[in-house]
Formats: C-alpha cells, sequence, structure tokens
C-alpha cells in the first residue's frame, strides 16, 4: 500500500490528457434510453435544430459518464492488483458548455489531494476537465473523487 500511496503522491500536480473521443448521436440515443431522459435537444435532430443549440446536444450527465474512461486513457491503469477503485463523488461539477453531437471530446486530469483515510483505503481527488475540439469553453470541470480499496 505504502508504495501505491507513494506513486500517487508524486502525480500530484502532473496533468495527463486523454485522446479525443468522438460523442455521436448513436452515443447519445443510447444515453438517452439508459436514462430514459429523451428530450428532444437530445435525440430529436430535426426539432434540435431549432433550438438555441442549432443541433443536439449531449447530456450532460453523458459527458460527466466519460471520465473513467478519458481518465483510464490519459493514465493508463494505475490499479494495484487485487485492489479495487470506486467513484466516490465530485465537488464543484460545472457544466459550462454543450457537447454537440459530432463533435470530439478529450479529459484533462490533475491529481490535488491524496488521503489515506484508513488503513487499506486512499482517497484521490482529481481536478478534471473535459474539453471540446475546436472550442474555447469546456464542457466540464470538476474536483473528482476516487477511492482505492487495496
Amino acid at each position: 500500500m505504502t508504495q501505491f500511496f507513494d506513486d500517487l503522491q508524486a502525480r500530484l500536480d502532473k496533468e495527463d490528457v486523454s485522446d479525443w473521443v468522438l460523442v455521436s448521436q448513436e452515443m447519445i440515443d443510447q444515453f438517452a434510453g439508459a436514462t430514459k431522459d429523451h428530450q428532444y435537444i437530445h435525440v430529436d435532430p430535426e426539432r434540435a435544430k431549432q433550438s438555441p443549440f442549432g443541433g443536439t446536444i449531449a447530456h450532460g450527465f453523458l459527458t460527466l459518464s466519460l471520465l473513467p474512461y478519458l481518465c483510464a486513457d490519459a493514465r493508463g491503469d494505475i490499479v494495484p492488483d487485487g485492489a479495487t477503485e470506486i467513484n466516490y463523488g465530485s465537488n464543484k461539477l460545472r457544466f459550462l458548455s454543450p457537447v454537440r453531437s459530432g463533435k470530439h471530446v478529450r479529459g484533462r486530469f490533475k491529481s490535488l489531494e491524496v488521503v489515506e483515510k484508513r488503513p487499506g483505503q486512499i482517497q484521490l481527488t482529481t481536478e478534471a476537465t473535459v474539453e471540446i475540439e475546436g472550442e474555447d469553453k469546456p464542457a466540464l470541470i470538476c474536483e473528482w473523487i476516487t477511492q482505492f480499496k487495496l
């Protein structure tokens, strides 16, 4: 456990960036089906053209749900064998800009704090930003909290 804790400590203030990922209409439709959120701005391209967005947009929670994938892509698998990583929550979550269907997003991750909550349990707080290719404002920013059970 000490080595894993030390490895996480060494990552503090270092930034990792994922590859770009396409947010397709198919992905948006599948998310709508899973969450039962079929608001027209997400699933009806023709009607959504008349919205302020000019087309369909991803659900904010779809963008948020990409964090584990984007982070793994950026950092690789950092979880030690036999350990479990769980989402604990987030601080300061803000959705700043919509992700339009057909756009690419990527994640930027910077470790802010590592704490041993109790023996065998480490908590990592990460600054997470999801950027939209070709746009100035990110889709979201948050402090993402994960826990590792060793």
